[in-house]
């Protein structure tokens, strides 16, 4: 933003034809919070919402890169409440889009809204009567084709020249579509690829494991309260939950402190990951919440849950603070680039050869197996920040924590399943694949988990003794 009180803004007109099957994207400096058309067969809609920028008081400085920061969350939201808005034709009831899309949407903007307020009032007056600008509207754009008047489109584009499509981006419906055969690839075709830091002599070896259960009393939903906080379906997929028994989008130190666990050893944490499902074009009709954001098939327990903290190869570890926030891995990374992707994907029995990209194929006998390794170098001062991740940082190549961080348990989960999917099997459209957002089409390199530290400082430092003593506890 150049104008603390008007800051200036971005945004995107996206064209969707829906009986071609094509996408039209043009950027142009419109408002804050832009209107997105989006086609039926006859006629365009837009989801249209407040502009909350130009409503703001002054800014202050201290208060700018957080302010600017929702701001731009505001605008992603829109953008993929219109995703939904494009792939929902034909979906659901009369209040299908109002339900699924516009009053999710209307949750997401009154959390975001109340964090530029929350931002603004640290080091000034709150503004008050922001939450009146969350809700939006979908009308109809008045245009016929969508190409009309829409701010900031080139005029010369026309839809034979639409953009060509990123990989793992598809069209309207190509997030129920994927995986295919080809994002498959048989384990026992891939070389040992694993490579791990030698633990030197002041290293530590030990391990500590909390053992949490499978989630056997069926603890879904598809929050994030670390990420979307107060926001119901945050993720836009479904979460495997274990351990605290209160997780959800509504969940902060207190209600975590206050909750049960399904952990053995009392370790209040909450652990969760994507769930995986198997689906085939047998399956009957999904109609619910994970059938609109894409996300269809039968939802698979995993076999094994491990929830193993580990030691650093050069130094001992510290203990890590309670209710750190730490996750792995980026739930966008099939738009967003393989930058902060960590997932790997494996069988049991090939655990040297891993995949990012590719789901693998195993052979019988052996379980499709998720490991998910976290960051362990803390700043030693933040549970959490604005991205949620430069707080604590991954180890470098040699197992050594960057300058200015310490070493504290690094957690990893493995998660496997009873898969045994043949080729044969894929070309007749039965699959496997993680939740993801829509956009995101299931693709392997999206995979992620999350975790926050709900030990007690003595169960804590009994990990640490643990590790630091090269013990299995």
């Amino acid at each position: 933003m150049r104008n603390a009180r008007r800051p200036r803004s971005i945004s995107r007109s996206i064209t969707l034809l829906a009986g071609a099957g094509l996408v039209l994207a043009s950027l142009g400096p419109v408002t804050a919070e832009a209107s997105v058309p989006a086609l039926s067969a006859a006629r365009a809609q837009t989801i249209s919402c407040p502009d909350v920028a130009g409503q703001l008081p002054q800014v202050p400085a201290q208060a700018k890169a957080e302010v600017d920061r929702n701001l731009a969350l505001l605008n992603t939201q829109i953008q993929e409440a219109n995703t939904r808005l494009a792939n929902s034709v034909g979906q659901g009831g009369p209040n299908f889009v109002q339900n699924a899309i516009v009053g999710p949407l209307r949750d997401k903007r009154v959390a975001t809204i109340n964090r530029i307020a929350t931002a603004i009032g640290r080091v000034a007056q709150r503004p008050a009567g922001l939450d009146a600008l969350a809700p939006c509207t979908v009308a109809d754009d008045g245009q016929g084709g969508g190409q009309g008047n829409n701010p900031g489109q080139n005029p010369s584009q026309a839809p034979s020249q639409a953009p060509s499509q990123a990989p793992g981006q598809g069209n309207g419906n190509a997030g129920q579509q994927r995986p295919v055969a080809s994002d498959f690839v048989d384990i026992r075709q891939v070389r040992p690829n694993v490579r791990q830091a030698r633990t030197q002599a002041r290293g530590s070896r030990g391990t500590f494991t909390s053992r949490c259960g499978r989630n056997e009393n069926g603890h879904f939903n598809s929050d994030n309260f670390i990420v979307a906080p107060g926001v119901a379906n945050g993720a836009h997929h479904q979460h495997d939950y274990v351990g605290n028994l209160t997780t959800d989008g509504n969940s902060t130190d207190e209600s975590l402190a206050a909750g049960g666990t399904t952990c053995s050893n009392g370790d209040k944490s909450p652990y969760f990951w994507p769930v995986v499902r198997v689906r085939s074009a047998n399956d009957p009709p999904q109609n619910d919440q994970s059938a609109a954001d894409g996300n269809v098939g039968r939802v698979q327990r995993p076999a094994t849950v491990s929830l193993q903290f580990r030691g650093n190869a050069t130094s001992k570890v510290t203990a890590m603070p309670r209710f750190i926030r730490v996750i792995t891995g980026d739930a966008k990374a099939a738009t967003n680039g393989p930058a902060n992707a960590r997932a790997s994907w494996t069988c049991t029995g090939f655990e040297n050869r891993r995949l990012t990209d590719k789901y693998p194929l195993c052979p019988r006998g052996s379980k499709v197996t998720r490991i998910l390794e976290f960051p362990s170098c803390w700043d030693g001062q933040n549970t959490d920040s604005a991205n949620h991740r430069t707080h604590i940082a991954f180890a470098g190549q040699n197992g050594a924590c960057p300058a200015g961080t310490r070493a504290v348990p690094q957690l990893q989960m493995r998660l496997s399943y009873n898969i045994n999917l043949s080729r044969q099997q894929l070309n007749q459209g039965q699959v496997y694949a993680v939740d993801s957002f829509p956009e995101q089409l299931h693709n392997p390199v999206t995979d992620h988990g999350d975790f926050v530290n709900v030990m007690s400082n003595g169960l804590m430092n009994r990990a640490v003794t643990c590790i630091n003593r090269g013990q299995r506890c």
